[in-house]
């Protein structure tokens, strides 16, 4: 079996992302990045990718550079045809090295995670097992789910949402970005009603987005503020590489932090460790390196003991893909749920995952599990 052909694809939401002005969804991505990687024995792997599509789109379609063993500066799709695509480990090293003088972190990375984990939905379909069961375990077979949102303008539009969210069956609600930041005391008033409106046996997550510039001790003082709500975690709180901010602000309080999610490569969360020394980490499967990376950040975070709760905001393949790391895991904590309505988030998957009892059932089907609607594909494709 080789691999025969790698289509990258840039999808466009009919609205534009925006913060909801009151209790309304926010609607999701506005671009959307797909990869499709098929086989000469007709398997198809698929991946979403939440990064710049188009430049993305770009790596995986650049032609080769080099021969003869010179690899760095070429197309990620141009390393791989040819190849068997069950080799995930070597796969994954030599996309890495061929892109190593344009990659390592940021878009090449990301296009780099979306073929990987494309390929490890190829694996399972060749297996006849799903993903979590080729990365070695299969620890629970459902995953609680956060509702992942965006703060709201008010504290009654917060109050509002907070209790939309319970009737929905959530038995956690993350709200983020929006307009946190601007006020720290309407900050404060924000997570308070978020608070009285999930009561005290629900959990509450706060990302204050690392977009808000913030010193150690300002970073300190804000999640002192927000202490007596008892976040579940708080999240982002620093400039993604201000590693040693975190060591200071981890060290100095109770409320577990958390990061992640633009970290890339088994070194990089080597970094959020033992260097930051966050308390949960966050990779992003579509970012951090795939699978192939995700398995490995898994077992340096059981060896250190941290809490490893997967970011997962896109579409359902995403998600679908985080369940399976959560099954992977000795100590599955959370799997998160993008709350968005638009197409882009809601619509990719014939068979789109459900909340059940607060919960989302990992996939036991082969590969990740979720069928792509390559109607839905073909109606939102631009590139």
């Amino acid at each position: 079996m080789k691999i025969a052909s790698v289509e990258a694809m840039v999808l466009k939401s009919p609205g534009l992302y925006k913060s909801p002005d009151g209790v309304e969804e926010p609607p999701g991505p506005t671009y959307m990045g797909l990869v499709k990687v098929t086989t000469d024995n007709g398997l198809t792997g698929w991946s979403d990718m939440e990064t710049s599509a188009p430049v993305a789109k770009a790596a995986i379609d650049a032609p080769r550079w080099s021969e003869g063993g010179l690899e760095c500066f070429d197309g990620l799709a141009s390393l791989i045809l040819g190849e068997n695509p069950l080799e995930t480990e070597r796969l994954w090293y030599k996309m890495w090295r061929g892109s190593v003088y344009y990659g390592r972190r940021g878009v090449a990375i990301q296009a780099l995670s979306a073929i990987d984990i494309a390929l490890w939905d190829i694996c399972g379909k060749f297996y006849s097992q799903p993903v979590h069961m080729l990365l070695g375990a299969r620890h629970a077979t459902s995953v609680r789910a956060y509702a992942s949102t965006l703060f709201r303008p008010t504290p009654e539009a917060m109050r509002e949402a907070a209790a939309r969210y319970v009737d929905e069956g959530f038995t956690a609600v993350k709200f983020g970005w929006g307009v946190f930041g601007q006020d720290p005391l309407a900050d404060v008033k924000l997570v308070e009603a978020a608070r009285r409106a999930l009561g005290d046996r629900r959990d509450l997550l706060v990302d204050t987005g690392w977009f808000v510039e913030r010193t150690p001790k300002q970073a300190i003082r804000l999640v002192r503020s927000l202490e007596p709500f008892r976040p579940f975690f708080i999240e982002e709180l620093l400039h993604p590489e201000d590693y040693d901010g975190y060591a200071r602000v981890s060290e100095s309080v109770d409320t577990p932090i958390a990061c992640g999610e633009q970290e890339a490569t088994e070194w990089g969360f080597h970094e959020l460790i033992y260097r930051a020394k966050v308390d949960v980490l966050q990779p992003d499967l579509t970012r951090c390196g795939g699978f192939t990376a995700a398995r490995k950040i898994v077992h340096m975070a059981e060896l250190a003991n941290r809490l490893v709760i997967p970011h997962s905001w896109s579409s359902d393949l995403l998600t679908a893909a985080s369940l399976h790391l959560n099954a992977f895991q000795r100590r599955p904590v959370l799997v998160e749920f993008n709350t968005s309505q638009g197409p882009l988030s809601r619509q990719l998957a014939r068979n789109p995952l459900r909340l059940v009892d607060g919960r989302v059932a990992v996939p036991m089907e082969p590969g990740l599990g979720v069928e792509v609607d390559e109607e839905t594909v073909a109606r939102y494709r631009i590139a």
